[in-house]
């Protein structure tokens, strides 16, 4: 065997400028039939709000239609961000989700708004110590999974005595330390904030608390993976994620944009470098040669138990060749 582990999916089903949503969930239910046929482990969605780029906001209801529409892949969320819901309604959401795609559900947990502070307000309609007390609401939504128990005065239903595997995300120290001291599974966002990930890694494995759930440390990174027949035409694929980080960093969030020839130029022109600072340092861009050789480099250097990988590219077609590519580049290093 050699040094690869299972690849998963993040899919953040992006809205292409010049089209809409309706298709972003046809390409993303597309995706995760391709990505079932070619042996993913799992395929995740992310949550975000108020964004004119990403289509999966109401996340459950896509991992319903994701779930309907494959047979064997886990789907779940990567993740929900749990500060904007109250424990109870996740844990009826993925009860129901669990209880309609028995063993294939997850539930992955992040305590980051995704969005800003004025569309938070809007989800919660308070922001009062919501993040602080999000180790308590963990803990509350795990118990609702339990078997009911006597005398409990609220119950999930569905959702009471469901095993539906819950996992800690993360970008920093914090989620490590959480996720140890629970022992959970726990993912990485180092698709776009790498700084901490091997301290926070390093923490969590040393930290962690054998639970019901599971018994040693369980790693997932996350990792930008963009791939094409050749590196040039890979990195040409790549400038419509850097141009999304672009946007956002100087507050404008927009649709995924098409590829351009001059994305140096671009980012010099906002006076940021086009890695942004470090964030898509991380990133395998290139052809199946290089995806192998940069997959199998930051298996061996980070030691993740598990790697999702995520690609914002524009053209529908290329993007399915891309997960292509790195799925055989995984099975490729696996025989070696």
């Amino acid at each position: 065997m050699g040094s690869m582990v299972p690849l998963s999916v993040l899919d953040l089903s992006p809205i292409l400028q010049g089209s809409d949503a309706s298709q972003s969930l046809k390409n993303t239910l597309d995706l995760a039939r391709h990505a079932e046929r070619l042996g993913y482990r799992r395929f995740w969605l992310a949550e975000h709000h108020n964004m004119p780029g990403i289509a999966s906001a109401a996340t459950s209801v896509v991992i319903g239609h994701v779930a309907a529409g494959t047979s064997t892949i886990r789907v779940g969320s990567g993740g929900v961000m749990l500060p904007n819901h109250a424990p109870l309604v996740i844990a009826e959401q993925f009860g129901t989700l669990e209880a309609l795609f028995p063993g294939r559900i997850d539930l992955g947990l992040g305590r980051a708004p995704g969005t800003d502070q004025v569309t938070a307000r809007a989800l919660r309609r308070t922001l009062a110590g919501d993040v602080d007390r999000f180790p308590q609401d963990v803990v509350e939504l795990m118990h609702y999974f339990e078997p009911v128990k006597p005398g409990q005065m609220v119950m999930a239903m569905p959702g009471a005595g469901l095993k539906v595997p819950v996992w800690i995300l993360g970008s920093s120290l914090f989620g490590g330390q959480l996720a140890a001291a629970l022992g959970l599974p726990y993912a990485f966002a180092s698709h776009f904030a790498p700084a901490q990930m091997e301290e926070a890694v390093a923490l969590y494995r040393h930290q962690f608390q054998p639970s019901e759930q599971l018994q040693k440390p369980h790693v997932m990174l996350a990792l930008n993976v963009v791939a094409a027949e050749t590196d040039a035409e890979a990195r040409r694929l790549f400038t419509s994620l850097q141009q999304s980080f672009l946007n956002l960093r100087t507050g404008r969030p927009t649709p995924l944009p098409p590829p351009v020839d001059d994305i140096a130029e671009r980012f010099t022109a906002a006076g940021l470098s086009p890695d942004m600072q470090g964030a898509l340092a991380t990133a395998v861009v290139g052809d199946p040669q290089t995806v192998r050789a940069g997959l199998d480099a930051f298996v061996r250097k980070h030691r993740p138990d598990e790697l999702i990988v995520t690609a914002q590219i524009f053209d529908h077609a290329a993007r399915i060749r891309s997960f292509e590519i790195a799925a055989e580049a995984r099975d490729a290093l696996m025989a070696a």
